[in-house]
């Protein structure tokens, strides 16, 4: 896959990124370095490698699945500019 000039100023335009007609060329030549990059590791063989969630083999701690903490519903909407009902009070917005 290739850039050229044409997509770069699309995909800059789509992410509202401004980018200067002389900077187009370098941008271009700079994703196409990396698109080759992401294009060469798809050539790794994963067939026998097993996902990982990390780099140290680690065991996922559990825990009970219980209750350990509540009730503090007027500690919490006292912290907040307004409160009705234990809930947050925001303004209404409107377009």
């Amino acid at each position: 896959m290739s850039l050229d000039k044409a997509a770069v100023a699309k995909v800059a335009n789509l992410a509202r990124i401004r980018i200067e007609e002389k900077d187009l060329e370098p941008m271009a030549a700079e994703l196409n370095n990396i698109l080759g990059w992401v294009e060469q590791l798809s050539e790794v063989d994963t067939e026998n490698v097993e996902p990982m969630t990390s780099v140290a083999d680690m065991r996922m701690r559990w825990r009970a699945d219980v209750v350990t903490d509540g009730g503090y519903v007027e500690d919490i909407v006292a912290n907040a500019p307004g409160h009705e009902d234990g809930f947050f009070a925001v303004p209404k917005v409107i377009e």
